[in-house]
């Protein structure tokens, strides 16, 4: 592989998998990934050999790798994501140390916008979950949901008969064998839970808010739900290249 620069690398450190993206200034020029469970500072090294970056932003919401994530970065300016770096919007909760760090990435995205009302994020990672901005704008709180692959993985330990499914949109909502019926649970299922908790969130927020929905998930089960006004799977990218830009001065 050839050699790429960019003052940036960006990190979100998740339960499933730990994502990498070289970045300038102004956008992402390329993105990588490993599963979490295999993150150390020599598969971290081997991973980003080729890429040459000044400064690193890194979000974690696993502290047992954040460890091997710095030592891999070699002494670089590093800053990791918090409620106590400059975010670029207000957090107006309780315990702002109990938000993770992908979550408030998201919300940094969301407020670099022009707002004209609330912002809910719904990101489909290991956990489903739901964090509202308000048009101050302002981190106001969320909701945490089951994953789609937690759901998936747990009815297969825990049961005799059920297998392990891929998780995809069923050819009906009536399943016609085991593996059918676990997607349609699975798929109409999750989609039920996100107009939940979206018309739940709407009803205190004193009306619908703008949704956008990102993680891995997202795309299949926002599909053609019309509470879901866009998808974007590199939203929490955004965020912490928006966190850069707060915390690198040029």
């Amino acid at each position: 592989m050839s050699s790429r620069q960019a003052e940036l690398l960006l990190i979100n450190n998740n339960n499933t998998r730990t994502k990498f993206a070289l970045a300038t200034r102004t956008e992402v020029v390329e993105h990588r990934a490993i599963p979490s469970r295999e993150v150390s500072e020599e598969s971290v090294r081997a991973l980003l050999s080729d890429w040459e970056y000044d400064k690193v932003v890194l979000a974690s919401v696993v502290p047992a790798n954040v460890p091997a994530l710095i030592a891999a970065q070699a002494g670089r300016p590093l800053v990791e994501v918090s409620h106590l770096i400059e975010l670029g919007v207000a957090v107006d909760f309780p315990d702002p140390s109990k938000i993770g760090a992908d979550r408030l990435a998201n919300a940094v995205a969301v407020a670099d916008r022009p707002l004209d009302g609330p912002v809910v994020v719904v990101d489909f990672g290991t956990a489903v979950t739901f964090d509202i901005i308000d048009a101050r704008p302002a981190y106001i709180g969320g909701v945490i949901a089951p994953g789609l692959d937690a759901m998936r993985h747990y009815l297969h330990e825990r049961t005799a008969l059920l297998p392990e499914i891929e998780i995809a949109r069923p050819p009906s909502a009536i399943g016609k064998s085991t593996v059918h019926a676990m997607q349609s649970g699975a798929y109409h299922g999750y989609r039920g839970l996100v107009l939940e908790i979206l018309a739940r969130i709407g009803g205190e927020m004193g009306g619908p808010a703008k949704t956008i929905a990102t993680g891995g998930y997202a795309a299949l089960i926002a599909d053609g739900l019309p509470a879901i006004g866009s998808v974007e799977p590199h939203l929490t990218m955004q965020g912490l290249l928006r966190i850069a830009e707060l915390n690198f001065p040029p």
